[in-house]
């Protein structure tokens, strides 16, 4: 019997573009199909395919017409959001729809604010899970995985603590690769995404960064003005209220996990948020709404090309560091060695007594020094002087 072969699929980029083509979210694909998220993200990924009937109907939705229905319009507009907090698409179609959002009726717009930060901490657990349970999957494919989903949205979040977009890069690249050397502990966290973000922050916060010759100068600053405007708000503010603001109205964390994830209470984490909100309105008092600070953070976000490195680069870089780092440490071991044997080697095996303190002696005349030849020592020594060299007559013996 002859098995009829199977529908033929895109390449897993293409199924992705298809759908972003489409205005449709991963969640309302697995709405269509009857299947979980997490599968849809693994057709996107390659991870695995579908079979089937399944194969078929999502083949059938891919290929189909652009959608025109109202509803997923809405879901479309939504995804400007997951350019701060989770895997995004190209920066000018969520930009121009961000700018048609806000010209919406404010009820409208506070009703999908709240909306679209739960669709942010949706997305935010979607990149935190990565499926690093399957068993099918190396520790390389999972770590992968992970930065595949967090590292794009890290930048983002990095460039705007900073406003250096090398230095975000970099601080998102550390992270990971401190998340790859210890990824037997990272690899059953409860919440991966959230390890890694957290030390994100902190490389970028750092102070000793300015001690750095290349982060002496300020970068270039956005292209437009109202970018430039927030961006001097956001970097005027302490490192730690900036922080505070970027997890509770940017990513879209609750007010206890952004207190935990600062290491603060959450009524100080409380008072945080609102002081940098009454900054920022100070400047800036169209923003004065969260709702409009959720959507200008997450536009400034995608308004930045930035690219973060290859997983399998990142890995590497980890790796040659951690074998330099053990080399450092080992020849820092052998050098101590050898000091130590060369001390053991040179120090007195017995005990030696000092010498006694000098003591002065009393009771002797004191040396004296010759002094000028008196007269008559003068006369004796011209007269030695005037004889003969030969010395005195010689004594002869007579004989008897």
């Amino acid at each position: 019997m002859k098995q009829s072969p199977a529908t033929p699929l895109p390449a897993p980029k293409e199924r992705r573009r298809l759908r972003e083509d489409r205005s449709l979210t991963q969640a309302d694909v697995a709405t269509r199909l009857g299947v979980s998220r997490a599968t849809v993200r693994s057709w996107e990924t390659g991870r695995s395919a579908p079979r089937g009937r399944k194969r078929e109907a999502y083949a059938r939705l891919l290929t189909a017409g652009p959608a025109h229905t109202q509803a997923e319009v809405n879901a479309r507009q939504e995804e400007i959001t997951p350019e701060l907090v989770g895997a995004g698409t190209g920066a000018g179609t969520r930009t121009g729809t961000a700018r048609e959002a806000r010209s919406a009726d404010r009820g409208e717009r506070a009703a999908g604010g709240r909306k679209r930060s739960a669709r942010a901490g949706e997305l935010l657990a979607e990149d935190g899970d990565s499926g690093l349970t399957e068993p099918s999957l190396t520790p390389a494919q999972a770590f992968d995985a992970l930065y595949a989903f967090c590292a794009p949205a890290l930048v983002r979040q990095a460039y705007l603590l900073t406003g250096r977009r090398e230095l975000a890069r970099e601080s998102v690249e550390r992270a990971f690769q401190q998340a790859w050397y210890r990824w037997p502990e990272v690899a059953v966290d409860r919440d991966p995404a959230g390890w890694v973000r957290a030390t994100a922050y902190e490389y970028a916060l750092s102070p000793w960064h300015r001690l750095r010759p290349r982060y002496r100068h300020p970068e270039a600053p956005p292209a437009g003005a109202a970018d430039r405007a927030l961006l001097d708000v956001l970097l005027e503010l302490p490192p730690v209220y900036r922080r505070t603001l970027l997890l509770y109205d940017g990513v879209g964390l609750g007010l206890p996990e952004t207190a935990a994830e600062t290491e603060a209470s959450t009524p100080a984490a409380a008072n945080r948020v609102l002081h940098a909100r009454e900054a920022v309105a100070a400047r800036l008092p169209e923003l004065a709404s969260p709702e409009d600070l959720h959507w200008r953070l997450a536009e400034l976000a995608s308004a930045e090309r930035l690219r973060a490195a290859k997983p399998r680069t990142v890995r590497w870089y980890g790796e040659r560091r951690a074998q330099q780092w053990t080399r450092a440490a080992i020849a820092f071991t052998v050098l101590l060695i050898a000091v130590t044997a060369l001390t053991l080697d040179t120090a007195p095996d017995h005990y030696e007594a000092p010498l006694s303190p000098p003591e002065t002696i009393h009771g002797l005349p004191p040396r004296a020094a010759p002094g000028p030849l008196s007269a008559a020592e003068l006369r004796l020594r011209a007269r030695l002087r005037s004889q003969e060299v030969s010395g005195p007559e010689r004594m002869v013996p007579e004989i008897r």
